[in-house]
């Protein structure tokens, strides 16, 4: 009991003592905190830390970093292509949404720079406090069960709501469990967090997410060799036991097999819809069929592939291979492409695909703000890769290749919440003291 209250006491004395040394450093952990609340909730807490930073800028702090001057490089093209917008209203409005990947960079270029200890400090707080997000949101889905006996509730949306995004709430819980699982020295408490943590990125069913979790375990294990034999067992336990999760859970295992199943057979029926007959949209037909029926469904890779392709046809037949539709300016082409193809267009239950963006964060900049946006993201996801190899940083590296398997599949950057954990993420690592390993000497 103890040893349990030393382990919650000692974050409350870190984080007073490096807010006596830094009080820039509790506004940053208010950025970090609040990215799962509301956007209103999140957005003040980005104005207050800028205001802090110009409270407490001082000439001598100021210094350039290419890393951060990227993505405010990024932005002013963003915000500059109101001039050419074939949808004006939309890209003001979207304008202000990606206000943080201005401000952020410019806040860290001048505030006084974090010390690797405090930057450890920031990421053993950020887990600790998605740790309670995860805690909170498992708590409510029993509540709902307790209520509707309907297990959905644990899977997915459901469990965290579509508007928070299950998908972007398992990058943060994934860069929080690999914040406790590198610990040179684990308490039982941080064990527990770990199997919570890696339970509820399990439960929220991103296929990319979970496999890019399952590879970034794999890759820790063979290439640090330091770790224990203790450890080890401890994560091969750990794979076992969450494996078996995917296996016996339907909700989980269907997400899988359903990519497995649509591209063994073509025109394979689809058995979770209840209502008339649908069937799979296999990878092959999404990028050659030219007309399909409104009982086609696209799985997740299927959908992607189709994105893809309708990006291309656009590339052909409008001129926006230099500066693109407009930032957030390229939904009426994506519409028109979907009428044009025939794909399913919605009804009074569900949303049509026409209606969705391309889920490609690299195409949909690329129709956005033309190929010179494009090479600014290859070149900040680059750049934050090549630093994290460079310092050694297992979380930072986490964090790089995590973001660039999103970006794959997600248009991670449309939505407030993805700007603001990217780039305060990308800040902290990028900007001044690199991070270093523990075990880095």
């Amino acid at each position: 009991m103890a040893n349990t209250y030393n382990y919650l006491k000692n974050p409350y004395h870190d984080l007073k003592e490096e807010t006596k040394q830094n009080p820039l450093f509790l506004f940053l952990l208010l950025i970090l905190f609040t990215i799962p609340m509301g956007y209103a909730v999140n957005g003040i807490a980005v104005g207050l830390f800028a205001l802090a930073t110009l409270i407490t800028f001082k000439r001598k702090n100021i210094k350039l970093d290419v890393n951060l001057i990227l993505p405010i490089t990024l932005y002013i093209l963003m915000a500059g292509s109101i001039l050419w917008s074939n949808d004006v209203e939309a890209t003001t409005r979207a304008i202000s949404k990606t206000l943080p990947l201005l401000v952020l960079p410019l806040c860290f270029m001048v505030m006084p720079k974090f010390s690797q200890p405090q930057k450890q400090k920031l990421i053993q707080f950020y887990s600790l406090g998605i740790l309670a997000f995860t805690l909170f949101y498992l708590a409510r889905a029993a509540y709902k069960y307790f209520i509707t006996h309907d297990t959905a509730v644990f899977f997915y949306h459901e469990l965290v709501t579509e508007d928070v995004n299950a998908i972007h709430v398992s990058v943060y819980a994934t860069l929080a469990f690999f914040a406790f699982y590198k610990k040179p020295s684990k308490h039982i408490l941080d064990k527990v967090a770990m199997f919570i943590l890696a339970l509820f990125i399990f439960l929220l069913s991103s296929k990319n997410v979970i496999l890019v979790f399952i590879l970034l375990l794999l890759f820790y294990e063979l290439f640090h060799f330091k770790a224990t034999q203790k450890i080890k067992w401890i994560t091969i336990l750990m794979l076992i036991l969450l494996s078996s999760t995917i296996i016996f859970s339907s909700k989980i295992r269907d997400r899988f097999l359903i990519e497995f199943e649509a591209n063994q057979d073509e025109g394979t029926v689809n058995k979770n819809f209840t209502e008339g007959l649908v069937y799979n949209v296999s990878v092959q037909q999404a990028w050659s069929k030219n007309k399909f029926q409104q009982n086609e469904y696209f799985a997740g890779t299927a959908f992607r592939v189709y994105q893809v392709r309708i990006f291309k046809e656009m590339l052909e037949e409008d001129p926006i291979f230099f500066k693109g539709y407009g930032l957030n300016a390229s939904d009426f082409r994506i519409e028109e492409k979907g009428i044009e193809h025939n794909i399913f267009l919605g009804n009074e239950m569900h949303e049509g695909y026409q209606k969705k963006n391309f889920h490609n964060q690299y195409i949909q900049i690329f129709a956005e703000t033309g190929i010179f946006g494009f090479v600014l993201l290859v070149l900040i996801v680059s750049l934050n890769l090549l630093k994290a190899l460079k310092t050694k940083d297992f979380i930072h590296f986490c964090f790089a290749i995590l973001m660039i398997s999103l970006f794959l599949t997600e248009s991670f950057l449309a939505r407030q919440r993805g700007i603001i954990f990217f780039t305060t993420i990308y800040c902290i690592f990028n900007s001044g003291f690199a991070l270093k390993s523990h075990n880095t000497k």
